[in-house]
């Protein structure tokens, strides 16, 4: 090799080490996008930390309203069946009364009644004559009768149902089979 040809090499790792040697102008940028990135990182550090609280205090919130509505569910109800004690209280308040006065009274409370049962949606299971149904009627006994068999020949309670759910069945007499 000869002189000629090693100057340009020495250039060109003169000029590769000029590369590395920092540009004054450079310097800034890279200070402001960091301080740049480190404002964003705090904003999103910031707006997470919110979020966070947010989701805490509305899952706080729907505790509260789930607690609210469990204690005071029947409150409506509770409102309506009122109304039927007074009635009931205010015949018994009734001095020079007879029996059919008395009568008349339990008739328009129990109508009071079934009006507040009819509001709220709940409905009596009566099932004289029916297919005996395990899901809504409970079988005490058995009697012989001229009805197809598993049918119910008479009922000893009513049931009642809330919005097509069995509160209490009916408790009835089914139809043995003929032998």
């Amino acid at each position: 090799m000869d002189q000629n040809e090693a100057a340009p090499q020495q250039e060109q790792v003169v000029q590769a080490g000029a590369d590395v040697t920092p540009n004054p102008e450079a310097l800034p940028n890279l200070e402001e996008s960091l301080r740049l990135a480190e404002l964003k990182a705090q904003e999103h550090y910031d707006a997470w930390m919110y979020a966070k609280a947010e989701g805490e205090n509305i899952r706080r919130r729907a505790q509260e309203d789930i607690s609210k509505a469990q204690k005071f569910a029947v409150e409506r109800f509770s409102n309506e069946v009122l109304a039927v004690k007074d009635s009931l209280e205010a015949g018994l308040a009734v001095e020079t009364a007879t029996v059919e006065s008395f009568k008349s009274g339990m008739e328009l409370t129990l109508k009071q009644l079934s009006s507040v049962f009819e509001k709220f949606n709940i409905k009596e299971i009566n099932p004289i004559g029916d297919k005996f149904d395990a899901h809504k009627h409970q079988a005490i006994g058995m009697l012989g009768s001229e009805q197809e068999p598993n049918t119910v020949v008479s009922v000893m309670q009513k049931g009642y149902s809330l919005h097509d759910r069995v509160l209490r069945p009916a408790l009835v007499m089914v139809a043995k089979a003929k032998e």
